[in-house]
């Protein structure tokens, strides 16, 4: 079907003047306001995974006794996820 874009449908509010800059950028690039808006999600979620990451290496120093109590091991882990290429 010509024009479908495939996936889950949602609806979102966005500002008009945020609505307006995805729309030119999508006109721009050749690309669908839906791609453009997916795009940026995937960037935002890339973004903060490493938050997960650093929530999980603190779950498996808890288990094992060793709590990160000055914020070291987070601060280290961050640095290295943040200049890490992904």
């Amino acid at each position: 079907m010509p024009g479908y874009t495939p996936g889950m449908k949602t609806a979102v509010s966005v500002p008009d003047d945020l609505f307006t800059q995805a729309d030119r950028l999508a006109k721009r690039s050749r690309r669908s306001r839906s791609e453009v808006y997916s795009a940026a999600l995937r960037e935002y979620l890339a973004r903060h995974a490493p938050d997960e990451v650093t929530a999980g290496l603190d779950a498996v120093l808890a288990d094992i006794g060793q709590a990160d109590t000055d914020g070291f091991t987070r601060t280290a882990a961050r640095r290295t996820l943040e200049s890490s290429e992904w």
